[in-house]
């Protein structure tokens, strides 16, 4: 089906593109949400006459976007959650609990401005895309933790499960060593044995 599109689309087009898509994607998501209009010539009439209302009222939400922006660009959020010894989580972080943390330090947002490829459910530093309009995005950072002190060495760069494991490592390491020297004696003495 073509449509003419009303807004710009990511990875479809600008305002006033024609272009081709499936009649689903058009029937379900572009056409209920007023994103474009059926390609027939009415609506390319429709469209020509009222072009520069549409690009007004594009430029004027999209001034309103950066300026949002400029409250929400490089924030850094602490999300507190239960995880496993190897970081993952029990759970996941969604969309839902970063506008909760974003809201929580004054910025205005809604669920669907949140663009999460994949859920987290690791701890870690992640870096979230917020779409505040089809032209304006901006990232967030997303600090999940299972401690405020962790994520207070995690926000300093530090990689908790590293170190961590690195902790547990050196007893061990500690404990071959000590043992080397009695192996190395007992080896001897059983060549000292066989000679």
């Amino acid at each position: 089906m073509d449509v003419i599109l009303l807004e710009r689309v990511e990875k479809l087009g600008a305002i006033g593109d024609v272009v081709k898509v499936k009649d689903g994607f058009a029937r379900n998501y572009l056409l209920p949400r007023k994103k474009a209009l059926r390609a027939n010539e009415a609506n390319r009439k429709l469209f020509e006459t009222n072009r520069t209302r549409i690009e007004e009222e594009n430029a004027s939400r999209r001034g309103e976007a950066e300026k949002a922006a400029k409250g929400v660009d490089g924030k850094t959020v602490q999300l507190i959650r239960q995880a496993s010894n190897t970081g993952q989580l029990y759970g996941s972080v969604s969309a839902r609990d970063i506008v909760e943390a974003l809201e929580g330090a004054g910025a205005k947002l809604t669920k669907s401005q949140v663009v999460l490829d994949r859920p987290i459910k690791a701890i870690g530093m992640h870096e979230v895309r917020v779409a505040l309009h089809p032209e304006v995005s901006v990232t967030v950072k997303v600090n999940v933790a299972r401690s405020p002190e962790e994520a207070d060495l995690q926000a300093q760069g530090i990689d908790v499960l590293r170190q961590m494991f690195e902790e547990e490592a050196a007893p061990l390491v500690a404990e071959e060593i000590a043992s080397a020297p009695d192996e190395a004696a007992s080896s001897s003495e059983n060549e000292a044995e066989q000679a």
